[in-house]
C-alpha cells in the first residue's frame, strides 16, 4: 500500500516565507538582504538622498586694517580739524522754542538803515536793483547763483515771487536752541540770529525742506558746496560754542575728509574761541552805533514829521515807526 504524503504545497510555501522572514531579521543590516535578493533592494533599503551635500561652511578672509579707508588727517587749522575739537553731546529738547526769542524777524543790528534780509540780499545778489527812496536799502531784483541747487534764480520782490528766495540760517536756530542757545541772553540770541556769517540767500524750496536739519540729516544737493556748506557749519558752531551730536559730527568729518584742507570760512576762529560769559558764548561786539536820532515816545504823525527829525526811512521796530507810514506794508516806512 502506497502511503500518501502529508505534504501541503500551500503549508510549504509558508514555512519557506516564514524562514526568509527569519534569516531577515537576523542579518545586521540592509546590505545582507541586498546581496541576498538584488531584486528586493528597492523594497528594503532606504531610498538614496537626493538633497545636494551642505557647501563648505563660508569663512571670512581676515580683516586687513590696511584695507579699511580712514579719512585723511586733518590738515592744521582747517575746518575738518575745527569739527574734530566741536564738543559732542545728546541733542536737548526743543521745549520752549520761538522764532522771536531770536528776535522779532529780521532786525537792523547794525544800524545801516537796512534790516539784515536786505543786507544779505543785495550782498549776494548780483546786478541787484533797489527801490528808490531806501538809500540803496530795499533790493527790488537780482540774480542768485544758488549755491544749494547750482541753479540760478532770477530774484523780484513781491507777494508772490520774493520767497522764491529766501535767507537760510546755516545752522538753523532750532537746531542752535537743542545745541546750546538755551542758556544765552536775548541779546546774544538776537545777534546769532542776523550774523551774516552763519546767512545764505538760497533757493526758497530748497530752504524749506532743509528746515532745522543738521548736516546728519540734510545736505545742500549740489555737492560741490558741501564742503564749503559744512565749513561753515563747524565755523558757526565753534565760533558760539555750540555743541554736536555724534551722528553730525560724523557727518561732517565725512563730508570735510573729501577736503581736508578746506579752511573755515573768513571771520571764524577755531572751536572755543568765542568769548565766554555767563549766560553763554556771544560774538564779537558790533562797531557802535552812529548816532541816531532821538526816539519818538509815539509813531509819527507823517512822513513829514519823520523826515524833519531825521528818522526816515523809518523801519518796523524802531522808535516812531507806525504801520500808516508803511503804505506798501514792507516793514520800512517813509522811504
Amino acid at each position: 500500500m502506497v502511503r500518501r504524503s502529508s505534504f501541503s504545497p500551500r503549508a510549504g510555501l509558508v514555512g519557506l516565507v516564514l524562514a526568509a522572514a527569519v534569516s531577515l531579521g537576523g542579518c545586521g543590516g540592509g546590505a545582507t538582504a541586498q546581496q541576498a535578493d538584488p531584486g528586493s533592494a528597492t523594497a528594503t533599503s532606504a531610498p538614496a538622498s537626493t538633497t545636494a551635500p551642505a557647501p563648505a561652511p563660508r569663512t571670512s578672509a581676515p580683516t586687513d586694517p590696511a584695507a579699511a579707508p580712514t579719512p585723511p588727517a586733518a590738515v592744521a587749522g582747517s575746518a575738518m580739524a575745527a569739527a574734530q575739537q566741536l564738543e559732542v553731546k545728546g541733542r536737548a529738547p526743543k521745549t520752549g522754542y520761538e522764532r522771536d526769542l531770536f528776535g522779532s524777524g529780521w532786525v537792523d543790528v547794525d544800524h545801516n538803515g537796512c534790516d539784515t534780509r536786505n543786507d544779505i540780499l543785495a550782498r549776494d545778489l548780483e546786478g541787484e536793483t533797489f527801490k528808490p527812496g531806501t538809500r540803496d536799502c530795499v533790493v527790488l531784483t537780482g540774480t542768485l547763483a544758488d549755491p544749494y541747487s547750482g541753479a540760478t534764480i532770477a530774484f523780484v520782490r513781491g507777494n508772490g515771487t520774493s520767497n522764491d528766495v529766501q535767507i537760510d540760517h546755516v545752522v538753523a536756530l532750532s537746531d542752535a536752541w537743542q545745541k546750546g542757545a538755551q542758556g544765552w541772553d536775548g541779546g546774544t540770541r538776537v545777534a546769532f540770529a542776523n550774523d551774516p556769517r552763519n546767512l545764505l540767500a538760497v533757493d526758497g524750496p530748497l530752504n524749506g525742506q532743509k528746515g532745522d536739519a543738521d548736516a546728519a540729516t540734510w545736505l545742500p544737493p549740489n555737492k560741490a558746496y558741501r564742503c564749503a556748506y559744512v565749513a561753515r557749519q563747524v565755523g558757526v558752531k565753534a565760533t558760539y560754542g555750540l555743541w554736536v551730536t555724534q551722528a553730525e559730527q560724523d557727518a561732517m568729518v565725512r563730508v570735510l575728509s573729501t577736503c581736508p584742507d578746506q579752511p573755515l570760512p573768513e571771520g571764524f576762529g577755531a572751536a572755543g574761541s568765542a568769548p565766554a560769559g555767563a549766560a553763554g558764548p556771544a560774538p564779537a561786539p558790533a562797531p557802535a552805533p552812529a548816532p541816531a536820532p532821538a526816539p519818538a515816545a509815539e509813531p509819527y504823525a507823517n512822513c513829514a514829521a519823520a523826515r524833519a527829525a531825521g528818522a526816515a526811512p523809518v523801519h518796523r521796530g524802531d522808535p516812531g515807526y507806525g504801520a500808516h507810514l508803511d503804505r506798501d506794508g514792507d516793514g520800512v516806512g517813509c522811504e
